[in-house]
């Protein structure tokens, strides 16, 4: 669906590059290809960081960026086993060793790991961290989502935007 949204921008907007679906964990790009790589969930959420990150550190050049958004911390721990239920106030995962989430309601799987996991992995992979932005709902906001309501978004972070530069 990324995709086919960026196809429909670049249309509207006359902007042609190329876009390439693939798999973030080993890409086929040439090591330091890239001034930039985003994440927008994606690899943030759907791929094994101690995999995509090192594969972003290889194609990025000296003085890259990396950008990436994905559920926050805290959402993941507060989120119930149960696939149905929404996030609470309750801590429902360890902390420690918090890494691979399978959801076999859906056969999918997620990665979440704490803030003191993506601050050592980032460092090894000769990142430094530029910023840490936890979001919280606005006021006068909205959802469609059943699993996180707006009352809790507004008291806590759903979601969060890690920014790094690779040295």
């Amino acid at each position: 669906m990324q995709l086919a949204t960026a196809r429909q921008f670049q249309t509207e907007l006359s902007l042609p590059f190329p876009l390439i679906q693939g798999n973030a964990e080993r890409t086929p790009f040439p090591d330091r290809s890239f001034d930039y790589a985003i994440s927008e969930y994606g690899a943030a959420i759907w791929c094994d960081p101690y995999a995509w990150i090192p594969e972003a550190a290889r194609i990025l050049r000296p003085g890259g960026r990396l950008a990436f958004l994905g559920n926050s911390y805290l959402c993941s721990i507060c989120t119930p086993l149960d696939e149905d239920a929404p996030v609470d106030e309750r801590l429902h995962r360890d902390h420690f060793g918090l890494h691979r989430f399978d959801w076999p309601e859906d056969q999918s799987t997620e990665f979440h790991i704490p803030h003191g996991e993506w601050i050592r992995l980032l460092r090894s992979n000769r990142f430094e961290i530029e910023d840490l932005v936890e979001l919280q709902a606005p006021d006068d906001s909205t959802t469609a989502f059943k699993w996180v309501t707006l009352a809790w978004a507004r008291r806590w972070p759903n979601e969060e935007v890690w920014k790094a530069r690779k040295r």
